[in-house]
């Protein structure tokens, strides 16, 4: 079911991992239009004809949010607690604060840290729910400072978001959630309407629609990734490692989506036959199986390297969301510099980050952690330079800023400077 190749058969994804769909653009610029032109009517309209949901009202009303933690079990409540403070906990540690260096002259320099106006974080509602994407987006906001946070996510056949998401909302106390999803509430919360007001940012995953809705309101608003469909990427080299403790991190991201990848590389070539003898044998039996299959097979890799040096070359180019290290000499992960998260040893399965143990699940897909990393805090921070000259450093530095002006040709500017020393 699964390919296993050698390392000079592997052959990296050139392809633009974010090309554009035309028709989903297509549609999803209609989808815009119509919701710019017809607000809360063109929300009413589009849920009906997606979601098979006809809404009375757009916002859930708050007492059905604080209702919906009466719903949620004690044992769940418990746990979602607990991974509530581990998350605030790690994310307390990114916050940045103003800072300003006093020269003797009176001059001035810093950077001023304010949080965003409004955040709109959007909740998929579709194969599963994942009231652990609502905390790992959250959170990072409220300790950013952010006062205004509304919350979109697909209603279910009763016009309300899941009783689940809505429960978690009221421990986090948030009182502002839509039951809309899809394109039609990224381009509500880009561009406003009756119900919604709109926001400064948009964060959270979602289908191709919503990913490419994020994509063309993009400027109008800002976006915290445009994100793909999951990764895992497990290097190996320790025999000693169960091969169900591999298979079974694999099959966590397989079911996720048929798009998901799951990608073995190792130094051991048995060790490769007996991850796919178990994958075999394990995928029939269980939940969700269909879209696992598909996952495996289309996307799922075996790489069998020379030895990790090699590995941690391909790891490199792939630049996976998830990377999880099992190896025996773990201080080859100073060479891994592509990576959204780096999950270390046997006893650290990627559903651990997924839900509990604090940084944030929101990574980058499709090779981005080349260039950007997991959401946090600071996406919900402003940085403003701040600078103030005295009299005396504006004429220490005159000349050669009038100069560098000069040499762009930019003669206005130099006049800035000069006329001051008249």
């Amino acid at each position: 079911m699964i390919r296993i190749i050698e390392s000079h058969e592997y052959k990296p994804d050139n392809n633009n991992c974010f090309a554009i769909d035309s028709e989903i653009s297509l549609a999803v610029q209609k989808i815009i239009k119509q919701v710019i032109d017809e607000g809360d009517n063109a929300l009413k309209a589009l849920t009906e004809k997606f979601d098979k949901v006809k809404l009375e009202k757009i916002r859930v009303p708050e007492s059905t949010i604080k209702q919906s933690e009466n719903l949620i079990n004690n044992n769940d409540k418990k746990v979602i607690e607990k991974a509530i403070d581990n998350i605030r906990q790690f994310h307390n540690k990114q916050k940045a604060i103003t800072w300003v260096d006093k020269f003797n002259d009176g001059s001035e320099l810093g950077q001023i840290v304010s949080p965003i106006d409004r955040a709109g974080i959007y909740i998929p509602g579709g194969r599963a729910i994942y009231p652990s994407t609502l905390l790992m987006n959250a959170i990072p906001a409220q300790i950013a400072g952010v006062k205004s946070i509304a919350v979109v996510s697909p209603p279910q056949l009763d016009g309300n978001t899941h009783p689940m998401i809505l429960g978690t909302c009221s421990l986090l106390n948030l009182d502002e959630v839509y039951s809309v999803g899809g394109a039609q509430s990224i381009a509500a919360l880009a561009f406003g309407t009756e119900s919604i007001n709109s926001v400064c940012k948009i964060t959270g995953p979602g289908n191709a629609y919503v990913a490419e809705a994020k994509r063309q309101v993009f400027g109008k608003v800002g976006i915290d990734s445009i994100a793909g469909p999951s990764e895992i990427l497990i290097l190996h080299d320790d025999p000693e490692v169960p091969v169900e403790f591999i298979v079974r991190d694999m099959l966590s991201q397989a079911e996720h989506d048929p798009d998901a990848q799951s990608i073995l590389i190792t130094t051991l070539k048995d060790y490769a036959h007996e991850v796919k003898d178990c994958l075999n044998k394990i995928i029939p039996e269980i939940p969700r199986n269909e879209i696992i299959k598909q996952s495996i097979m289309i996307n799922g890799m075996i790489i069998v390297v020379k030895d990790l040096d090699e590995g941690v070359k391909i790891v490199n180019q792939i630049a996976p969301e998830h990377f999880e290290l099992c190896v025996k000499d773990e201080s080859i992960a100073s060479k891994i510099r592509n990576a959204g998260a780096i999950f270390m040893g046997k006893w650290t399965p990627e559903p651990v980050g997924d839900y509990f143990a604090g940084p944030n699940h929101t990574l980058p897909t499709n090779s981005s952690a080349r260039y950007s990393s997991a959401l946090g805090v600071y996406d919900f921070q402003k940085f403003t330079s701040l600078i103030k000259y005295s009299k005396q450093r504006l004429f220490d530095q005159a000349k050669d800023i009038s100069h560098f002006a000069e040499m762009e040709e930019l003669f206005a500017h130099s006049e800035a400077i000069k006329i001051r020393l008249r």
